[in-house]
Parts: C-alpha cells; sequence; structure tokens
C-alpha cells in the first residue's frame, strides 16, 4: 500500500520565526504610541513635555542596553537571540530620534537660536547628539544588502554601538545630574555590558 503522510502541520512557533518582524516591531513601538495617548489625555503630570521627551529617551536607552545584551546573552549563556538584535538597534534609533525631536519641536519650538546655543554650550545636549549621529549610519546599514555590500566592514562599522552607547550612557546620566533609584541600575548594567566584552568566556562543556 502507497505510504500515506499526515498534512504538516504550521505550529504556532514557526509562524512567529516567519513572522516575527510583523509581530515585535509594532510592540516596540507600543510605549511610543501610549506615551502620546497619555499626553493628549493629560496624563503625564504638571511638566507633560519633559515627561515626554524624557520616556522617549529612556526608551532609547532601553532598546540600546538590549542591543548590547544580546551577544554577551550567547556568549555566556548558549541562548541565541542574536536576530532580535537589529530589533532592538532600530527601535533604539526610532526613540532616540523621537526623543531629538520632542526637544527640538515640543520643549524649543524650533527655535533654531536656542537650539544651536544648547548644541555648541551644553555638554550632555552635545554628548546626546553625538550619540545620535553615531547610531545613525547603524541604522541605515541595518539590512542585508548593506552587509553583502561593505562585507568586512560591516562588523566594523557595527561597533560604533559601543562608543555610541558610552556617550549616551553619559548623556543619561548628565540629564539626571545624579545616581539615583532611576540612574543607577541603567547605567550599572551597561557597565557590566561593556565590561563582559574583556571577560572570558564560560566554559560550558563537559569537564568544565
Amino acid at each position: 500500500m502507497p505510504e500515506i503522510r499526515a498534512p504538516r502541520s504550521i505550529g504556532r512557533g514557526s509562524a512567529l520565526k516567519r513572522y516575527w518582524r510583523l509581530i515585535l516591531y509594532p510592540i516596540g513601538m507600543m510605549p511610543a504610541a501610549w506615551l502620546v495617548w497619555q499626553g493628549q489625555h493629560g496624563d503625564l503630570g504638571a511638566d507633560p513635555v519633559n515627561v515626554f521627551e524624557r520616556s522617549l529617551g529612556l526608551w532609547a536607552f532601553r532598546f540600546l542596553l538590549v542591543c548590547l545584551a544580546l551577544a554577551p546573552m550567547r556568549r555566556f549563556t548558549g541562548i541565541n537571540l542574536l536576530r532580535y538584535r537589529r530589533l532592538a538597534g532600530l527601535l533604539a534609533f526610532f526613540y532616540a530620534s523621537l526623543h531629538l525631536l520632542a526637544y527640538v519641536g515640543l520643549d524649543h519650538g524650533f527655535d533654531w537660536t536656542v537650539l544651536w546655543t544648547d548644541i555648541t554650550h551644553r555638554y550632555f545636549i552635545i554628548l546626546g547628539m553625538s550619540a545620535l549621529i553615531l547610531l545613525i549610519p547603524l541604522a541605515l546599514t541595518s539590512n542585508a544588502l548593506s552587509m553583502r555590500w561593505l562585507k568586512r566592514r560591516w562588523k566594523l562599522l557595527h561597533r560604533l554601538i559601543y562608543p555610541a552607547a558610552i556617550l549616551a550612557g553619559i548623556h543619561f546620566f548628565m540629564s539626571f545630574k545624579t545616581l539615583n533609584g532611576v540612574s543607577a541600575p541603567y547605567l550599572g548594567v551597561l557597565a557590566l555590558l561593556l565590561l563582559s566584552r574583556f571577560l572570558p568566556r564560560s566554559q560550558t562543556k563537559n569537564g568544565a
């Protein structure tokens, strides 16, 4: 008798692997949408512009930390989520751009004279702008075409993530002007992630 094969079922895991970009990118943008909704309904407190601007910057920093954490996670635990690094990096750039737009448009009303003074005299603004500038080529080349075109230079270019993270961390600290319950944990995580590049790989083989 001819062999009868059962129809191949497509599980939820397979669908997630195939369409994860369509699912996770909108999820990653939900905090921005929630902040906009809160702003429109007066739920951002007494200083809504400041809260909105700082919250966008915080989300940018969070996604930047996630982007930095995925390689050490694979290195030290064997858990490989590197396929999501591009997602985290692009979301970090997305929120950093919104953070800048809120600062330029909402905080200063596109007053270019005041903005120029800030950009040239306020150090934490200079550091934040420098971090965003370093992220621009990374965002523009976060695609397969750029990887094929740049080849080995692609990895060299994307090492800019580390100076960008350091500049963003200093900008983050200077915006709070002190270590507190908000800034200290994030800066501690950043320090650990940067130091992890110099730590020996964990031994996971038999007999280790």
